[in-house]
């Protein structure tokens, strides 16, 4: 069975994917051989056929560079298209001022698209950042907004995250790439034990995302990933994990209906409901998505 059977009519909502455009800025983390592929435009025409052919009717685009102007050009890109259904974007968290900026961002052009904030936690050197009292601040901003909060972090960071998820249980926080694993070394124990934890907090989300590029590259296997993937399956379950490519940084490792197959191949096991829910149900419930005119149920990710 396919992800687009299991999901019937419904379709497979893509949950996190980027764009970028250099002539616009620099990608400043595209540096060195091995990212050498990904040093040119990506835009949603070349996504648009590779995510229809995938039976995915609906995506969402996500920040990736910690700039304001990118967001506002996301959202508009939003606005006319037919595939993007939301925007996770970015602002200044330790800003005074956060709550003006994501008013500002709401009422710009394709503003009832944000559906979230990211920042690169990733590339702090604190691996509480996100502790941070000024941070802490600027996510209960994000949270009053009605908004979701991504979190882009390395298994080092995540008993950080767990412990600003538990200072903000009104704020949902959608955890990117499974934590980014380390797949490619085939340790588990300490990341799985770290997840578990995040897990058990009510208002925390995974994206079955970013596995192949934290695996070998050049020679990944679906087994590769199971154990990992299993891991988030079992300390989620399927209501509160959603399916997400990873486009364009996904190609470093595999083609989108390779990272798509590799998804069904992975959840094969699940009933077809609990199929609906990883490849459309939990980011339509999550963020909150309006497709094909029908506006989400807003619903606790835990319910």
């Amino acid at each position: 069975m396919t992800a687009t059977e299991a999901n019937n009519a419904e379709g497979v909502i893509d949950a996190h994917h980027h764009v970028w455009d250099l002539s616009l800025r620099d990608q400043d983390w595209i540096t060195g051989r091995e990212l050498a592929p990904l040093r040119r435009d990506f835009t949603l025409a070349d996504l648009e056929p590779e995510a229809r052919a995938a039976g995915v009717t609906a995506t969402v685009l996500v920040q990736t560079i910690d700039v304001p102007e990118e967001t506002p050009e996301f959202l508009a890109l939003a606005q006319d298209s037919d595939l993007v259904a939301g925007v996770v974007g970015w602002t200044d968290l330790t800003s005074p001022d956060v709550a003006r900026a994501l008013a500002a961002l709401r009422e710009g052009p394709g503003g009832e698209h944000l559906v979230g904030i990211r920042h690169q936690v990733q590339g702090e050197s604190d691996p509480r950042w996100l502790v941070r009292p000024d941070v802490l601040r600027g996510l209960a901003a994000v949270a009053e907004a009605g908004l979701v909060y991504d979190l882009v972090v390395r298994p080092h960071q995540l008993a950080a995250a767990q412990e600003t998820a538990r200072l903000l249980p009104g704020l949902t926080f959608v955890l990117d790439h499974a934590g980014k694993p380390p797949i490619s070394s085939g340790e588990l124990r300490a990341w799985a034990d770290a997840v578990r934890l995040l897990a058990s907090l009510p208002n925390t989300v995974c994206k079955l995302s970013g596995m192949v590029t934290e695996a070998d590259w050049d020679q990944w296997s679906v087994e590769d990933l199971r154990p990992y993937a299993d891991t988030v399956l079992d300390a989620f379950g399927p209501r509160r994990l959603m399916f997400g490519s990873d486009w364009p940084v996904c190609r470093l490792a595999a083609t989108y209906a390779e990272v798509v197959a590799a998804a069904q191949e992975l959840t094969a096991a699940l009933n077809p409901a609990e199929r609906r829910e990883v490849f459309t149900k939990t980011a339509l419930r999550t963020y909150g998505l309006t497709v094909t005119g029908s506006p989400a149920p807003q619903e606790a990710p835990c319910a």
